[in-house]
């Protein structure tokens, strides 16, 4: 098997993806200011810092500002590129936004300090995508479109690649493949990225965990089919639920035609901060060891391990510990019955959820979330494959199913989030804030508000949002 000549290249999520994974997002910026100047001599291609659910986290459980965080991160790494996460219309909550706030967000996000836009949709409905693909490349930022990873009936490699056609059809700079439930087995992987070197011009970035322990393996399957750049984590915080280890492909690959020219010296002295910071956050009790066993489950019911652990609560609150597998055999039922989406944030919530109260409910279908609902009814978006729709009839009745992009039906809401959050918010970022988690962001404001000195709070207007 020939190998391509050509440097891999190595976005580190340490500061992002690695503890949301294992550690419920829960290292704080004190963790990771010690480790910035190692980690932006480096040589990554970027580190990823910020988005997916370090916002709410750090509002909600952390007491810090997340624009503060970004800030504070930029400045003590202005080298190396940052990237975050969005989830398209979502932004980072849990809801389609109107236009004006997805807008408003990117453009924030990249004025404080974010280089790296990763965009995703739960459905793979690039409709739900545009807005902010347009934001980021308006914005100056580099648009990181990503494919949502799954597999069913209808996702195979050609719907893949039309997909990712139509994402650099629309201006992406990159195309990441996420896999975010480590369903990409490392065969696959090369003949996927092999295609896409093939069909699409524009970069290909890999992004996997090791949930099922095969994500070394895939990883370097594809960096022999020519993938440009993959997602790792530095040692201490990789593996299991997380992504694969950064120091054990940099090793693999020296020597090779893919050698990433990173050095171990220096990659091993920012693990050894951040294995201080593993230690601390297990003391905590917030990195359950649980984390880095191999769960093969996640192959043969396509559920993410965050998803699992999910299930386990939900089924301890009912008393109904004895049904876990066969909430698990119920998933992917209900997934058929739902147009197969793709087992990520939201729709993973929505369809595990589903299966718990199809199982403790005696009867399919008998109690159906709001969410569920709102999924038939096409306000998540288009979903893959055709809904089945005996189950549609029985959980909305004749409610009519949205077929344009659900966003159209949203008018903008800004002016609106801005009068909600009055005197509360300081400056435009707080606006932000507000509007995606307003309950977290009002008790967050109001106590940082009034620990504020006399002269009140630093307010930030890099510039204005009216």
């Amino acid at each position: 098997m020939d190998m391509v000549k050509k440097p891999l290249c190595i976005t580190d999520t340490i500061l992002r993806d690695a503890h949301q994974s294992q550690a419920a997002t829960r290292m704080r910026i004190e963790d990771m200011l010690p480790a910035c100047e190692i980690l932006d001599n480096i040589g990554y291609w970027s580190l990823e810092c910020w988005g997916g659910a370090t916002f709410d986290s750090c509002m909600r459980f952390l007491d810090e500002d997340p624009w503060e965080r970004l800030r504070t991160l930029k400045k003590a790494m202005p080298k190396t590129p940052l990237q975050m996460l969005l989830r398209g219309q979502n932004i980072l909550g849990y809801k389609h936004y109107a236009d004006d706030v997805v807008d408003a967000f990117v453009r924030k996000s990249i004025e404080n300090g974010i280089d790296v836009v990763r965009v995703f949709d739960a459905l793979n409905d690039p409709r739900n995508m545009k807005k902010a693909m347009e934001a980021i490349k308006a914005y100056g930022g580099t648009c990181e479109a990503a494919i949502s990873y799954t597999t069913s009936p209808v996702h195979n490699e050609d719907y893949f690649v039309a997909l990712s056609q139509q994402l650099e059809e629309m201006g992406a700079d990159v195309i990441c493949i996420k896999d975010m439930a480590n369903l990409l087995l490392p065969m696959d992987a090369y003949s996927l990225v092999k295609k896409l070197k093939e069909k699409v011009s524009v970069p290909i970035h890999l992004h996997t965990h090791n949930t099922s322990g095969t994500g070394d393996m895939t990883n370097l399957m594809a960096a022999f089919a020519g993938v440009d750049i993959v997602d790792c984590a530095l040692s201490p915080i990789a593996n299991g639920t997380a992504q694969p280890a950064t120091e054990s492909l940099v090793a693999t690959l020296k020597g090779t035609d893919r050698d990433t020219g990173l050095d171990l010296e220096a990659l091993s002295k920012a693990a050894t901060h951040f294995r201080g910071v593993a230690q601390k956050l297990k003391d905590q009790g917030t990195l359950d060891p649980k984390v880095l066993n191999v769960d093969t489950n996640t192959l043969l019911y396509q559920v993410p391990g965050g998803m699992l652990s999910n299930l386990l609560s939900q089924l301890k609150q009912a008393g109904a510990e004895n049904k876990f597998y066969d909430v698990l055999a119920e998933i992917p039922r209900v997934r058929e019955d739902f147009g197969y989406p793709p087992l990520v944030t939201p729709t993973s919530q929505i369809v595990g959820s589903q299966a718990v109260m199809n199982i403790i409910g005696g009867e399919r279908y008998k109690m159906v979330p709001k969410e569920s609902k709102g999924l038939l009814r096409g306000e998540y978006g288009a979903l893959p494959a055709p809904v089945n729709e005996a189950v549609r009839k029985k959980c909305i009745g004749d409610d009519e199913v949205i077929t344009c992009r659900p966003a159209d039906l949203l008018k903008p809401e800004l002016d609106m989030y801005r009068e909600q959050a009055g005197d509360l918010a300081k400056c435009d970022e707080d606006v932000l804030s507000y509007a995606l988690f307003p309950q977290v962001a009002e008790k967050f404001l109001k106590k940082r508000n009034a620990a504020a000195d006399g002269n009140g709070v630093r307010t930030i207007y890099v510039q204005d949002l009216t």
